[in-house]
């Protein structure tokens, strides 16, 4: 009996698939050779990658790509896209500013919240951890592109803790039930002393790090470097990579 032709969504699929695969090898690669320059070892270095804006059918196929990291920045787009991939082998990364009314729902499906950068934030997850029995693990958001404000939280759009007030949220979210203190995060400031010098930000992070560890020895997680400066983050020392662009193409504009 002849085969019918393959039905149009197969092919699309395949399509994606194809892109992707070739979307992270060319990651890998950048990944590699900025290991290599470093002399750091490739598996010093994990590939989170991004997949906000973009749908749960993307995940399942970079899972079947071998991506066991992805990341979120909005929980009304990231809980629904969770749950439909919860079958998978995935660890969620929430790296969004994350409101309190919003930690109940995140708690549910996030292994680990990128953006702590208050107090009150610690109190809501460690209550919610607590609640549904479960263990988020937090990294502490370093923001360097704003003067500090009161209790050393920026004062900014992308929210962070300044690096003065990294130590005294540490004691905090250490002291919390139901959260594990990982490490520390940033991105590339747009303003302030290391605008325009992401890799000199990215270094004072992971000193930053050195220092959080002294007290704090499992904090190891320097999370630093998106698809434009990731070779920037590895030279400096980051242990995490989030890559969105470069695996997944240009994002759609959000009307």
């Amino acid at each position: 009996m002849a085969r019918g032709r393959p039905r149009r969504g197969c092919a699309v699929t395949e399509d994606r698939r194809t892109q992707l695969a070739d979307n992270m090898a060319r990651v890998e690669d950048r990944i590699s050779t900025a290991c290599a320059k470093a002399g750091r070892s490739r598996d010093e270095v994990t590939l989170i990658v991004v997949t906000k804006t973009y749908p749960a059918s993307d995940v399942r196929l970079l899972a079947e790509l071998g991506v066991r990291q992805v990341a979120e920045n909005r929980d009304q787009e990231a809980a629904p896209k969770a749950a439909e991939c919860a079958d998978l082998p995935l660890t969620w990364h929430f790296v969004g500013q994350l409101q309190t009314n919003k930690v109940r729902s995140v708690a549910g499906y996030a292994g680990v919240v990128q953006s702590v950068d208050r107090p009150r934030l610690v109190t809501a997850l460690s209550k919610e951890a607590v609640r549904v029995g479960r263990e988020l693990g937090c990294l502490i958001q370093v923001a360097f592109d704003v003067e500090s404000g009161q209790n050393g939280r920026m004062v900014g759009d992308r929210g962070g803790v300044a690096p003065e007030g990294v130590a005294e949220l540490a004691e905090v979210i250490a002291g919390s039930q139901g959260l594990r203190l990982d490490g520390v995060m940033t991105v590339a400031p747009l303003a302030g002393p290391y605008a325009g010098r992401q890799r000199a930000a990215f270094e004072r992070l992971v000193e930053i790090s050195s220092d959080l560890r002294a007290t704090h020895p499992a904090a190891t997680m320097v999370s630093a470097g998106m698809s434009a400066d990731l070779e920037d983050a590895v030279a400096a020392g980051a242990t995490h990579v989030r890559i969105g662009t470069a695996v997944l193409g240009v994002r759609p504009r959000l009307g």
